[in-house]
């Protein structure tokens, strides 16, 4: 049951990303009315780059453009367009965006981030979708340093309406995650959503007790967690690359949840980001209300990135 996802909303994402399309979709079109010529493709590169998709895609894409339009002069904007919409997508389908799936539920999501990012927030989106899916869903509060975390998802579990298992604040939170874990056996539950704390500037500190608590789920539950899901915040640019790198080194990431993509210009982050990275984006938050979490989609996004 854990993949029935309700199908994805284009308009949501097209919705999200008005700014960035703003930015690419009409400044594109009015280049592509002139002549491509070298100053054209020097205009073209910033305009690349000043959307975030990264120095390399951005050089890779003017170069597209100028081999389609030496090979057929007269393609036209929408034919450039559909270009460069088909690179990006295929430089965003080389990893697979789904989320792992287990015959042995339950399903274990482990969720980091730094604090701010949104990662609570992402944590109760997520039980909502799985939840709406048909899906028993606990959630772990294991972020036992910050007392709001904890708030936060209390009011969320009690208006999504699933289980939560917490601990007191400044507890062992390898320890709430052995009692989470222990409870969703014992309540037959689909989905377990580990929240944890993002004491980023405590760096050793906190991964060492990330990396803790991983041992406990493979402890308690053999082959957990299925995914190690980061969140970052779109808004932020290559301060957001750099904080995946950290966690990379100490947690193997699996996949994204980018958030605020709906408050940013800069929409091709998410391209900088896989191709530094090489982890995929598998949620996208295209708003701040419970079922503003959609599933990464690469020509859906692709496709809202222009229009």
């Amino acid at each position: 049951m854990v993949l029935n996802f309700i199908k994805s909303s284009y308009q949501k994402v097209k919705n999200a990303l008005s700014k960035t399309s703003s930015l690419l979709g009409s400044r594109l079109r009015a280049l592509f009315g002139k002549k491509i010529d070298d100053e054209t493709l020097e205009q073209l590169e910033q305009l690349f780059y000043e959307a975030d998709v990264g120095l390399q895609t951005a050089a890779e894409l003017t170069k597209k453009v100028k081999e389609l339009y030496h090979s057929n002069p007269h393609l036209g904007s929408e034919g450039l367009l559909e270009g460069i919409q088909k690179e990006l997508a295929a430089i965003l389908s080389n990893h697979p965006t789904h989320i792992a799936t287990t015959e042995n539920l339950p399903l274990v999501l482990f969720i980091v981030g730094v604090n701010g990012n949104g990662k609570t927030t992402s944590v109760a989106k997520l039980a909502k979708k799985y939840k709406d899916a048909g899906n028993k869903v606990l959630i772990a509060g294991a972020d036992t340093f910050r007392a709001a975390a904890m708030e936060q998802l209390e009011i969320w579990a009690s208006s999504i309406g699933v289980d939560l298992v917490k601990g007191n604040s400044n507890s062992d939170p390898a320890a709430v995650v052995f009692d989470a874990l222990t409870a969703a056996k014992a309540r037959k539950a689909d989905v377990v959503l580990i929240d944890t704390a993002g004491r980023l500037h405590t760096k050793t500190n906190l991964m060492q007790e990330l990396e803790k608590m991983r041992r406990i789920c493979q402890k308690v539950h053999p082959g957990s967690p299925h995914e190690t899901l980061l969140v970052l915040d779109a808004t932020t640019g290559q301060n957001a690359i750099d904080q995946a790198r950290t966690f990379h080194q100490f947690v193997p990431i699996s996949g994204l949840i980018l958030t605020k993509l709906d408050g940013t210009a800069k929409g091709g982050i998410v391209v900088s980001i896989f191709r530094q990275l090489g982890i995929p984006v598998k949620f996208i938050g295209v708003g701040e209300g419970a079922e503003d979490l959609e599933p990464f989609h690469p020509n859906e996004f692709v496709k809202a990135l222009f229009e």
